[in-house]
Order: structure tokens, then sequence, then C-alpha cells
């Protein structure tokens, strides 16, 4: 039977959150090893490489691009590296899971930012998902208590240049080769850990350390590749809920890699964001069809 689009971009939309997390339980465990800008640097300098040979297979190294495409290329990727520097240093200072949870907030952000700046219609049903979904970080953070920590704060700001990045993939066009955009994010995270990386010095890596570079450099290519074909493929209502099959792999991962485990009032704000994101996903279907 036919793949439907729907279908096509639920299963990389899975692929594409359990690479990633995957890839950030491994950079996570090598900033205990590394500095983490040198990481970042070595890791781009592995997977630079494997990006443009599988580029240069499909004849998408070189690509004649409207400017407006190229734009919205090079938005994005601006996007990715600002995303790349809030991220990992909120990721090498907080609990895997935590961090993974702030950023399933990413739907609820997209859908209040199409509503406040691109004119797309956000009834109250879905104004109040994205109010409690928001209150669950809140619960997650604790700000003002003994257990907040400033690095959730780079975990939000994670979460505001994502939401850049995933709406601005959404308007390149069909004629915009995904493998194309991932080579210039590529090009340029790996630029910025080589602009960062004198600043946090260089340490030698250990055989550990090397394998797990190219373990992370392998998983990351196919996490960009996948995180591009998502956002193009199939209904964004339908897709977007696999994305929280992301917090399973980090309870997991965080637990198994760095014997991490939640408390309750995080598994709390997780639920609350998961339950949220998934009814808002829901509305929007519903409203579509009427």
């Amino acid at each position: 039977m036919p793949v439907s689009d729907n279908t096509r971009g639920a299963a990389l939309m899975a692929i594409s959150v359990l690479f990633f997390t995957a890839n950030d339980t491994m950079m996570k465990f090598l900033f205990g090893d590394i500095p983490l800008f040198q990481a970042v640097l070595l890791r781009g300098l592995l997977c630079l490489p494997v990006i443009t040979y599988m580029a240069h297979r499909r004849n998408q190294l070189f690509v004649r691009a409207s400017r407006h495409d190229m734009s919205i290329v090079l938005i994005r990727a601006g996007a990715e590296v600002a995303a790349t520097i809030c991220f990992l240093t909120a990721l090498a200072n907080m609990p895997l899971a935590n961090i993974i949870a702030i950023l399933q907030t990413l739907p609820l952000s997209v859908t209040m930012v199409a509503a406040l700046f691109l004119g797309e219609p956000v009834g109250w049903r879905r104004w109040s998902a994205i109010i409690i979904g928001f209150i669950g970080v809140l619960i997650i953070i604790r700000p003002g208590t003994d257990g907040f920590s400033l690095y959730s704060l780079w975990g939000l700001a994670a979460v505001a240049c994502v939401t850049v990045r995933d709406i601005v993939t959404r308007r390149l066009s069909r004629d915009m080769p995904s493998l194309f955009v991932t080579l210039i994010t590529a090009i340029a995270i790996t630029s910025l850990g080589a602009v960062m990386m004198p600043a946090s010095g260089w340490v030698p890596p250990s055989l550990t350390s090397w394998v797990i570079l190219v373990a992370t450099a392998c998983v990351i290519v196919v996490a960009y590749l996948f995180s591009v074909m998502t956002m193009r493929v199939g209904d964004i209502s339908f897709v977007s809920p696999f994305r929280y099959s992301a917090l399973i792999w980090a309870i997991i991962l965080g637990y198994v890699v760095f014997d991490e485990w939640p408390d309750n009032l995080t598994l709390s704000g997780m639920a609350i964001i998961v339950a949220t994101g998934i009814y808002m996903f829901r509305r929007e279907r519903i409203v579509a069809v009427q």
C-alpha cells in the first residue's frame, strides 16, 4: 500500500527526535572529557565530509536557488547556531530529561508566534493549551525555589531559536533540496565551534572520546537531514505529536548513562506539556476541517 504523507512525516519525526536525543546524550557525556565548543568543532569536522559526499552523490552540492530560498536557508542556519549555543550550554549543566522536556514546548511556541506575528487564527482553546503548557515548564524549572537553575533560561532561549528555525523552514520552496539545507547548517555550526574553541581551550581527546565523536557525527547527520524533511512532509498537526517520543528516550538514556531520574514535580510538568501539546494538535485538525 502507498505510504501517506502523514505516515511518512510521523516516521521521519520519530526517527529525527530519537537521533537528536542520542546525539544529546553522547555530547553531554563528552563534556566531562573535552570542552563544549571543542566537541562541537570536532563533531562538525567529522560529519561535514559525510554530508558533502551525500550532497554530491545526489547532485545537491551546488544549487541554483532563488534569493528568497537562500535568505531563508541563511536565516535558518543563524537560528540553528544560536539554538546550538543555548541548548548545549543548558545540556552541559542540567539533567538530560529536564532540558529535553523544556524543548518539547516548541510546538506551543511555534503556534504562539504564528498567531502573534504571522496572523494565523488561534482560538481560546489553543491559547489555553499554550498557557497551561508553559505552566508545565514553570513546574519543571521552578523559578524562585532552591530547585531553580539559571541554565533553564538557556533552555528557554533555545526554544525561541528553534521556533524561528522551524517557522522559516516551512517557507522553503519544494525546489530547495534538504541535503543542501543540512550542509549549510552543518557548516554554520562547525564554524561556530572553530570561532569559540580558542576561548575554551583544547584538551587532547581520549580514545573513548574519539569513538563517541565519530558516533555522534554519524547520528547528527541523520538527525539534521530528518529534521529538515520532517517539517516539509505531512500535516504538522498530525506529525508534530510524535516529537514527544523524545521524552521517553531522554528519561531512559538519562537514567542509564547519567543515573538521572526526574522527580515527581518534573514528571508532572512533562505530563502537562505533552497533554497540552497533543490537545492543541487535535484542536488544530478539528479547526482545519471546519
